[in-house]
């Protein structure tokens, strides 16, 4: 297992370094100088090259790079332009918001899916598949920002049971906070998770091993969350692998949709004011979240199916 987990960190390795090339690379060509933003419109040219040497950006832009790749290994990203305190402080900061956000996401599009996949497979092709289907490819084709838009017009401004907005103090606050955010990415998820655990039920029930199962007399309960849904999980493990890329971009949407202080809304404030610094911090971040939930998506193979071997 250990020899597994590092070889895939290895390998992990070149991926990034790829991710550090092409973010900067990216940065650079979006228009827009970082001093003269700072500065103001009325700046002088003299004080804008002035602060672009305090600031660094006059050098070669492989001297910047070199010297974004260096703290990046040591996981020091430098000093935020726009917030004037050290990057690596400021995501931390950020960084509970957005991981407990993914986390509830990712739990109510779990609950969604599990009942109403089953419900599904169980009733294919009746009317209660295909309303559960036409619902999942309604979700499916919305915006995230509208259908966030959305809810917290209906439950936050016309029923008022949420905030639509902010950050609570406290665990309790702060789930209450992230009820409709986490509600419109469980939503937006559901679909991908549910198709496949759909079809994937449906294949499995037709296995040889759950009529044995049915012979043996056991309940069609047991059955179906004992036998099949263990063995039907491991397509649905990959999807949720694949998707996590997409979990991360829709985060980043709705933080910002219903103000929510974490590294999404920090991503887009460091993009009006050209933060380099930051904006490359948080991009070697997410993408090191994404290969670590990949990582995690390969475990989950051998702990769902002990036929796999790692």
């Amino acid at each position: 297992m250990l020899k597994y987990v590092g070889l895939r960190l290895l390998q992990a390795i070149p991926v990034l370094f790829g991710i550090t090339i092409a973010s900067f690379i990216l940065i650079h060509l979006v228009p827009g100088n970082p001093a003269r933003i700072q500065l103001g419109p009325r700046a002088t040219a003299v004080a804008v090259r002035q602060l672009d040497r305090r600031l660094g950006l006059d050098r070669p832009l492989l001297s910047q790079y070199i010297t974004f790749l260096t703290g990046a290994v040591h996981l020091s990203f430098g000093e935020s332009l726009a917030f004037h305190q050290p990057v690596g402080g400021l995501i931390r900061s950020k960084v509970g918001a957005t991981t407990l956000l993914m986390l509830y996401s990712f739990l109510i599009s779990l609950l969604l899916t599990i009942p109403f996949a089953l419900l599904a497979a169980v009733k294919r092709e009746r009317a209660a598949d295909h309303a559960i289907r036409i619902v999942g490819m309604t979700l499916f084709v919305m915006p995230v920002f509208w259908l966030g838009l959305l809810l917290a017009l209906v439950f936050g401004l016309e029923l008022g049971l949420l905030p639509t907005g902010g950050y609570g103090s406290g665990f309790g606050g702060a789930l209450r906070s992230l009820t409709l955010p986490a509600v419109t990415l469980g939503l937006v998820m559901a679909p991908l998770f549910l198709r496949s655990l759909r079809a994937s039920v449906i294949q499995t029930l037709d296995a040889g091993f759950i009529e044995a199962a049915r012979a043996r007399g056991f309940s069609e309960h047991r059955v179906l969350f004992r036998h099949c849904l263990r063995n039907a999980s491991i397509s649905t493990v990959t999807v949720i692998g694949l998707t996590m890329g997409a979990l991360v971009s829709g985060t980043v949407v709705v933080e910002n949709v219903f103000a929510i202080p974490g590294l999404g809304t920090l991503l887009v404030s460091s993009v009006s004011a050209r933060d380099f610094p930051t904006i490359q911090g948080l991009v070697v971040v997410l993408a090191l979240a994404v290969v670590l939930i990949n990582l995690l998506t390969d475990l989950a193979y051998a702990a769902i199916d002990p036929r796999v071997r790692l």
